[in-house]
């Protein structure tokens, strides 16, 4: 299923609080518990969510003694040269190199980026074969893709974000000829019908036939997800190993979602 050069997945969004790290986190347990040899790349040097998520499922091994799979951890920091071009230059050298040395043994690699531009959050998407973009699902979010008409509610015209990528997209294409496969992740749901659902799904149909990205149901509003972090656990590991938990219906509607996520990834 997969080739030689590994699958490089990228969670992205310039919006903080999108659920980027939760869902890099979700994508690497549930494909190492599929058998895959995977990486992970934390590229928010300071906020590091996704790598102190990691660490903590470290931390539970040892504490707990289990052995749950662990993917190879790294961290790429931004290069602190003053001169821009220069700074350019070496963030793309160090973060090729760090895919190169983990293409070695790995046959995907995840990327989490900071929810901010930065030179290393464009060079990081320049490097996706698959680009999420977790949205949470309501208005105010989709302004992350593009701006809203607040009379007629049309779109008016892509964001700056939507420009980036598309920007990414052929630089990678420059690069080595590849293409990034974008998919916009409709986050936190609501299992109620509302009119606000109902206009950012209509609005994310249009949108996505004008900026080349093809939509998918993400994770629902769980407090599940957010009580994960500390032990290091997600919704692909048993749940018997938290204290006094038990798994529930919600659990398991959980678990589908990320075996969705996963699903809607062409590995091949």
């Amino acid at each position: 299923m997969i080739t030689k050069r590994p699958h490089v997945i990228v969670t992205g969004n310039e919006k903080g609080g999108s659920g980027k790290s939760t869902t890099a986190m979700h994508l690497v347990v549930g494909l190492l518990r599929d058998g895959l040899s995977v990486a992970s790349i934390d590229l928010d040097s300071h906020q590091g969510t996704l790598s102190n998520y990691l660490y903590n499922r470290q931390k539970f091994n040892i504490d707990k003694r289990k052995n749950l799979p662990m993917p190879e951890i790294r961290v790429v920091e931004h290069c602190k040269e003053n001169n821009r071009d220069a700074a350019a230059i070496e963030d793309e050298q160090r973060l090729s190199d760090t895919i190169a040395g983990l293409s070695e043994s790995n046959d995907v690699i995840v990327i989490d980026t900071p929810g901010a531009d930065s030179i290393l959050t464009r060079m990081g998407h320049s490097f996706a074969d698959t680009l999420i973009t977790p949205l949470n699902d309501s208005l105010i979010d989709l302004d992350v893709l593009a701006r809203v008409d607040p009379s007629s509610l049309k779109i008016q015209n892509p964001s700056y974000y939507s420009e980036m990528v598309w920007q990414q997209k052929m630089r990678r294409a420059k690069r080595d000829g590849g293409s990034i496969d974008w998919i916009v992740m409709r986050n936190r749901l609501s299992h109620l019908d509302a009119k606000n659902k109902r206009e950012v799904e209509r609005l994310l149909a249009d949108l996505s036939e004008r900026i080349g990205f093809r939509q998918v149901s993400g994770f629902g509003e769980r407090v599940i997800y957010r009580e994960l972090f500390l032990s290091g656990l997600t919704m692909m590991d048993s749940l018997e190993m938290l204290d006094n938990t038990k798994l529930s219906l919600s659990h398991i509607s959980a678990r589908q979602e990320v075996r969705s996520l996963i699903d809607a990834i062409d590995l091949a």
